[in-house]
């Protein structure tokens, strides 16, 4: 009976933690939505070195363990770079997490041609990143870009011109939060 109660407490904890709920977004070239549920931990002006090597702005999302864990693309594109880096397990919303963490990095090219870097980061609980983007693949925005088991953080490295829609501190879910307005070039 006690292994039953056990048994039935994990199989409820696991569906729990691995539930995907679909959320439906209408598509829009110039909205960047959260790509994880979580808290924005970091909002800053940075020079990204990995693909982009520009300024850009960093938008950071920290999930908890009650967070949902399916990362989903903020953008439709097409992916020109995709990536798995291994590395550290420092507690995901430390700021050197985004640098030496394991992590995989995807950028996404818009329809008119801007440059999104999402970066899937592990932390000191999270040692599983999982990224369905390859390289040439169009995606659409709000689909399944991935999954960080046991959470961690998501980066997003937008570009200089971006308005940002969100504050630090601010709670995100995944295909429901504006997090930024692309600049529209003409």
């Amino acid at each position: 009976m006690t292994l039953t109660i056990i048994g039935c407490s994990i199989f409820s904890f696991m569906s729990y933690f691995f539930r995907n709920p679909k959320r439906k977004v209408p598509v829009n070239n110039n909205v960047v939505y959260a790509p994880a549920d979580g808290k924005i931990v970091a909002l800053e002006e940075v020079f990204e070195n990995e693909y982009l090597n520009v300024k850009c702005i960093k938008v950071s999302i920290f999930m908890s363990m009650l967070n949902v864990h399916v990362n989903r693309y903020p953008i439709s594109g097409v992916i020109k770079y995709s990536k798995y880096h291994p590395g550290r397990y420092f507690i995901a919303y430390y700021p050197k997490a985004s640098e030496f963490n394991e992590h995989h990095s995807t950028v996404i090219e818009t329809p008119e041609g801007q440059s999104v870097l999402v970066k899937q980061i592990a932390g000191i609980i999270a040692r599983r990143i999982v990224c369905y983007a390859n390289i040439g693949k169009e995606t659409v925005q709000g689909e399944d870009l991935g999954f960080i088991k046991f959470g961690s953080r998501v980066d997003l490295f937008l570009p200089l011109g971006t308005s940002i829609a969100i504050e630090k501190g601010e709670k995100v879910k995944g295909n429901n939060t504006i997090v930024a307005f692309l600049d529209m070039k003409d």
